[in-house]
């Protein structure tokens, strides 16, 4: 039999987050198919009451997340035969986050530490003022631009093991806009924002075991900007400017 005349065995999470279960579904398998495909399917020809996020499909987005076969993946760059399980996939909705219905999340919490790590640009000038220029080249400028590209999808979060045991903790998606905020030299917000991640929810609080880094789509490196945070929030304390 060959893999275009297999049918997948699904399993799909139902319910919120005050409980579900899991329902199992017989999905035809195809070449080149991805998870947010077989989703897809499920919810036009097996079960129409089957909530999820979705729009770009080409990994622009990142409003597809899901914890597939336990690991947390834009389903749409996740192509099934990359994590099969024997015939088997697990779906699910991604972890550290309350389930609004389904594979759905309510994703305020995560936007709310991002405002707490005061992830907000802070201008230094007016619209009146001539433009700043910032070399490509300036050290600063290369440690921002490593680390800009993260698109708040949330994988990174629900890959990280402290916000599951401690929810208060902000996250490595927030701290890591803060790091590039606090290499802005443009930025005026920088003792504020120090102080918000030295504090008991912030980057001291993260162990480096880089689950972060490991799942991040677009291959950054939060556990090194968080790093980054730890020097600064320490120099700084050292110095008494927070």
């Amino acid at each position: 039999m060959s893999k275009c005349e297999e049918n997948l065995e699904v399993k799909i999470w139902r319910g919120d987050s005050s409980g579900g279960e899991f329902i199992r579904y017989n999905v035809p398998r195809e070449e080149s198919q991805t998870i947010l495909d077989v989703v897809y399917y499920v919810q036009r020809h097996l079960d129409p009451q089957l909530s999820y996020r979705y729009a770009c499909r080409v990994g622009m987005c990142g409003s597809c997340g899901m914890m597939v076969n336990g690991k947390p993946r834009w389903t749409c760059r996740t192509h099934v035969d990359s994590v099969l399980n024997g015939n088997n996939v697990t779906i699910e909705p991604l972890r550290n986050l309350p389930v609004i219905k389904d594979l759905a999340c309510d994703m305020t919490d995560f936007f709310d530490k991002w405002r707490k790590a005061k992830g907000i640009f802070e201008p230094t000038k007016t619209r009146e003022d001539d433009i700043e220029p910032i070399s490509p080249e300036s050290a600063k400028r290369k440690i921002v631009a490593a680390a800009i590209e993260c698109i708040n999808c949330a994988v990174c979060y629900a890959a990280c093991d402290v916000v599951e045991k401690s929810p208060a903790y902000l996250g490595p998606a927030a701290l890591n806009r803060a790091w590039t905020l606090v290499n802005d030299v443009r930025d005026g917000g920088q003792k504020e924002r120090l102080q918000a991640v030295a504090g008991d929810a912030g980057c001291h609080n993260c162990h480096s075991q880089q689950g972060c880094m490991t799942y991040c789509p677009n291959d950054l490196n939060p556990t090194l900007s968080i790093a980054g945070l730890k020097r600064e929030t320490v120099a700084a304390a050292l110095k008494g400017e927070i």
